[in-house]
């Protein structure tokens, strides 16, 4: 990959994300918020594979996989008006075929295709696949951090702002009750990563995403998420209970091994 190559990957994803902009308000504002999301990605994959002490190339490669991470994203909202994939269609899945029926990647060597199709494709899996091939894992746990440090920007902007400023998809039509669930806030006392089929409420997908801290993988990571507070921010938005906040204060001591090792 070189220079040109990545800056047409730009072109050419600018040009696939106005295809889906709208005169609807509503609709336009759940499509920007996908694209801001791009680059806050691109932005957090750079910075973390720089700390990785990473060649120009593979620099130039994480940068591309997450400005394609969720190219799914647009026609998957277009097709169902949701982001919620599992009442409309995975969109790892459906990005990854639309790179190549779009023949966006063609100019690559296949190795440097594949690394990036297998990227988006499994970049929201529960869990890392079982692939026999150690580049594309570190691109995978590269996207997946640098993925999970915006989605924590998003929602806790989400969650802090007034419902008429609201990406309207954001929410993924759950309920806003004061209930949650004992078994999502389990996990976090497991040091697991709670389950999508689990939650109920929006109190039970902030949870969820509180769980993710126990899937990063790099040291840059932990850092960013301590630095932009996102732990606090988002359990400042739960019910105040005492089984809550020792799950964060778990969180948070987690953290901090993580950056003391």
């Amino acid at each position: 990959m070189n220079y040109t190559d990545l800056t047409q990957f730009k072109e050419w994803f600018s040009g696939y994300a106005k295809s889906f902009y709208s005169s609807d308000k509503d609709d336009q504002r759940n499509i920007y918020l996908k694209v801001e999301h791009t680059y806050n990605v691109c932005s957090n994959i750079i910075q973390i594979a720089k700390e990785q002490a990473l060649s120009e190339d593979m620099l130039m490669l994480a940068e591309t996989i997450g400005l394609f991470h969720d190219v799914g994203r647009f026609p998957q909202y277009a097709r169902y008006r949701t982001f919620r994939d599992s009442t409309s269609v995975n969109h790892g899945e459906l990005g990854s075929e639309v790179l190549k029926e779009e023949k966006v990647l063609d100019s690559l060597p296949k190795k440097e295709q594949d690394i990036i199709l297998n990227a988006v494709k499994f970049h929201n899996a529960f869990s890392l696949p079982a692939l026999d091939e150690p580049e594309t894992l570190l691109f995978l746990r590269l996207i997946r951090d640098a993925d999970k440090l915006d989605i924590w920007r998003v929602f806790t902007e989400y969650y802090e702002s007034a419902p008429e400023e609201r990406a309207s998809a954001a929410g993924l039509g759950l309920p806003d009750t004061p209930e949650y669930s004992e078994t999502v806030l389990s996990y976090i006392y497991k040091n697991q990563i709670a389950s999508i089929s689990e939650v109920r409420t929006l109190n039970d997908f902030k949870l969820l995403q509180l769980s993710w801290v126990y899937d990063l993988n790099f040291k840059p990571s932990f850092r960013m998420l301590k630095e932009r507070n996102y732990i606090h921010r988002l359990a400042s938005t739960l019910p105040n209970a005492d089984k809550l906040k020792k799950a964060v204060s778990l969180l948070e001591e987690f953290v901090n091994r993580k950056l003391n090792d």
